[in-house]
């Protein structure tokens, strides 16, 4: 018999521990996670997993006074991920913009996507000279929860591919990805301005022209996925005061796009929701933000959300049945 050297035994046993880092979490209802201020969640399943990947909404002196979009600060990305939606894996921070060399700050929302055993993380980040105003970048790894790299060294979109529409310089946020029925990847981003773009198979490149996509009430936070050969663009759309969740829906990514009217209404205490919808254990999934979460003494505001997540069900023509947003959530308790 051959003897195992003891520091062998003890390696091979750290290495199937779980890291030190990570924590857990049972769901308790809505807000989902309460120790951070988080916003913009893109759910991902793979491999009998959910992640959830969010932006980290952080507090800072003179937050509350701040305007124009500074009162937002978040400066780095965070993954989740369970496999029941009631025990969750907190992963910690798995990208920040400063992973990008030609950013210069602001982690705005994105999503994550895989093809041929790669992740691709889309995210919106400031961009600095040569290009100006948001942008969008993205980031590869070999792991859903990184290290994630970015992919290219330059803006995937910069403010000088897209029209300075309704939001100028500030157009060219909130990227989602969908890969179609027939293989093909689709980006799809903007605020103001609903932008649409194939993607060549490597996943870093744009393949044609960019397509503007007219939908009414169009605010941001677009978030494309199919079901039964069905495609729906969900985003946050404008409603009295604050924004909504309202979605279209087409027989190809590349549209005609039928509007079909509000999801969801606004979010409890927040002007911003996003939406984010994925299928997971035989059920669909709406995860949102809102605001209803106080830590150390910080209330919810407009830059500091908490993620949500209620059941989604569908009409037997396919259309999205209205999602009452609860305090209960998915929670079993």
């Amino acid at each position: 018999m051959k003897t195992i050297p003891f520091f062998c035994l003890m390696l091979g046993l750290a290495a199937c521990a779980p890291s030190v880092n990570q924590k857990t979490f049972v769901n308790e209802g809505n807000p989902l996670i309460r120790d951070k201020f988080t916003a913009d969640p893109a759910p991902m399943v793979h491999d009998g997993t959910l992640y959830l990947y969010v932006g980290h909404d952080e507090y800072y002196e003179g937050q509350d006074t701040a305007s124009g979009g500074r009162e937002f600060n978040i400066t780095e990305w965070l993954c989740y991920s369970t496999k029941d939606m009631q025990t969750w894996t907190d992963h910690g921070s798995v990208l920040k913009p400063t992973d990008f060399e030609w950013a210069v700050g602001e982690a705005w929302a994105s999503q994550v996507v895989e093809k041929d055993g790669k992740f691709y993380y889309y995210t919106t980040v400031q961009a600095g000279e040569p290009h100006v105003g948001k942008a969008v970048g993205v980031a590869v790894s070999d792991s859903p929860t990184g290290p994630f790299k970015d992919a290219i060294g330059k803006p995937l979109v910069s403010d000088d591919m897209t029209d300075n529409g309704a939001r100028g310089w500030w157009n060219d946020i909130d990227p989602t990805v969908l890969i179609d029925n027939d293989g093909q990847a689709w980006l799809c981003w903007g605020n103001g301005t609903c932008f649409l773009a194939k993607l060549k198979p490597n996943m870093t490149e744009l393949d044609g022209d960019i397509q503007v996509v007219d939908l009414p009430r169009y605010v941001e936070g677009p978030w494309l996925h199919e079901r039964d050969g069905m495609y729906y663009l969900t985003y946050a759309s404008m409603g009295k005061g604050r924004e909504t969740i309202s979605y279209a829906t087409a027989s190809n990514v590349a549209g005609p796009w039928t509007p079909q009217g509000e999801l969801t209404g606004m979010a409890e205490n927040s002007f911003t929701i996003h939406p984010g919808i994925i299928e997971f254990g035989g059920k669909w999934y709406l995860f949102y933000h809102n605001a209803a979460l106080t830590i150390d003494g910080h209330a919810g505001a407009i830059g500091r959300r908490a993620v949500c997540v209620d059941e989604l069900r569908y009409n037997a023509d396919g259309t999205m049945q209205p999602v009452t947003q609860t305090q209960k959530g998915v929670s079993n308790r």
